[in-house]
């Protein structure tokens, strides 16, 4: 059924319609038709057949014009009625004219559903008047069937309304995740190598001096660092402009990071077992934690060991960045290792980041393989950005 749900709502009424018409002339089924009053006072003419076309021709519009179609098809049903012309199956047009007025019409709903009862007790009232049979339960009777009508098709529009605020919701929700996992995208890119470039600054003006050729060496740093940090910049945003990029495994781009940091005078120990490294979220995942730490030792206890171990295994990888003696450990506990916190929780590992009672600063984690592999799929960030340590 999906080409029939393909067309034009226009087009399918106007099918539904040419069926209804069809249907008024086939012996058996013509006579199955909504009636109220039972007057029978003439036999069916060019006048009746005029008024049955009406009313099924009125359903074209019922979805986007349903105001109209309704006023046309009742219209078109209580001058049957008066008339006294035999029932038809087109009069079933009423009932349907009626919920797709309670289901499509957007504004004045009440002042529809008003004139419309308003219409059908001076409806009451006219049959009456001209000898019908029914009593006042029958014509009340049939007023509840018309106003059921008019209320499922209400029904049907809050239902759809609340759904649509549902998916806006969600939708909302997905934007503002994602949002955040590029600002610590953002952060984690930014921090790491705009405190790299301050350091590698800070040690060129000391050795410019006595030692120009390590000065000049530690300028070239910066400058590689501003490339990176710019590189890393463009494939984010590139990112978001056009899709998903290919994650290379840890192991290259935890080595290029070491070795970074070792350029700024921060003295590294670094161990990777168990490789090589995963790659995909799990891989940017391990990468951004030893990111964070080490750039937390740059700014925080720059000039002390660090001591940086990384294992993988078969069901996970555990990562374990200390830095000897850090006094100001327990201020590291900011942005950085929060929005670390959440992505570590998004791939169901362990954190844990504080000082300890030697005055060391630590930081490890714990991220399961199999729960990784799921949870990637979720994260924009974690499969995107790792190939450009």
């Amino acid at each position: 059924m999906r080409w029939w749900r393909a067309l034009d709502p226009m087009l399918r009424d106007a099918a539904g319609a040419a069926l209804l018409i069809v249907a008024a002339f086939v012996p058996g089924v013509a006579e199955l038709g909504l009636e109220i009053g039972e007057l029978h006072l003439r036999p069916a003419d060019r006048i009746s057949l005029a008024l049955l076309l009406i009313q099924a021709l009125a359903l074209i519009p019922r979805r986007r014009r349903p105001a109209l179609s309704l006023a046309i098809v009742a219209a078109a049903f209580a001058t049957h009625q008066l008339a006294g012309y035999p029932p038809t199956v087109t009069g079933l047009a009423l009932l349907v004219a009626l919920y797709s007025a309670g289901a499509h019409q957007q504004g004045h709903r009440r002042a529809i559903a008003a004139a419309a009862t308003a219409g059908y007790a001076a409806l009451a009232v006219a049959l009456h008047q001209r000898g019908a049979a029914e009593r006042v339960i029958d014509f009340v009777t049939f007023g509840a069937v018309l106003a059921a009508c008019w209320a499922a098709g209400s029904w049907v529009r809050a239902r759809q309304a609340e759904e649509r605020r549902r998916r806006q919701e969600s939708v909302g929700a997905a934007i503002t995740a994602e949002r955040a996992r590029i600002a610590r995208e953002l952060h984690d890119v930014v921090t790491h190598h705009v405190t790299a470039m301050v350091v590698q600054s800070d040690t060129a003006g000391f050795l410019v001096g006595p030692q120009p050729d390590r000065a000049v060496e530690a300028v070239a740093a910066v400058s590689r660092s501003g490339r990176e940090a710019l590189s890393e910049l463009r494939v984010l945003l590139g990112v978001l402009e056009k899709g998903l990029e290919p994650v290379e495994t840890t192991e290259s781009r935890l080595a290029d990071l070491v070795d970074r940091i070792r350029r700024a005078g921060q003295p590294v120990e670094f161990a990777e077992e168990g490789g090589p490294g995963p790659d995909g979220g799990l891989g940017l995942a391990v990468h951004r934690v030893v990111q964070e730490g080490l750039t937390n030792a740059v700014k925080h206890a720059r000039g002390r060991p660090t001591r940086v171990l990384v294992r993988h295994a078969v069901d996970g990888t555990a990562i374990e960045v200390v830095t000897a003696g850090s006094a100001r450990g327990e201020a590291c506990a900011g942005r950085g290792l929060t929005g670390l916190r959440e992505r570590i929780k998004i791939f169901g590992g362990t954190f844990d980041a504080g000082g300890g009672p030697d005055g060391d600063f630590s930081v490890r984690v714990w991220l399961p393989l199999v729960r990784a592999e799921a949870g990637a799929g979720a994260s924009l960030s974690g499969e995107t950005i790792g190939g450009v340590a």
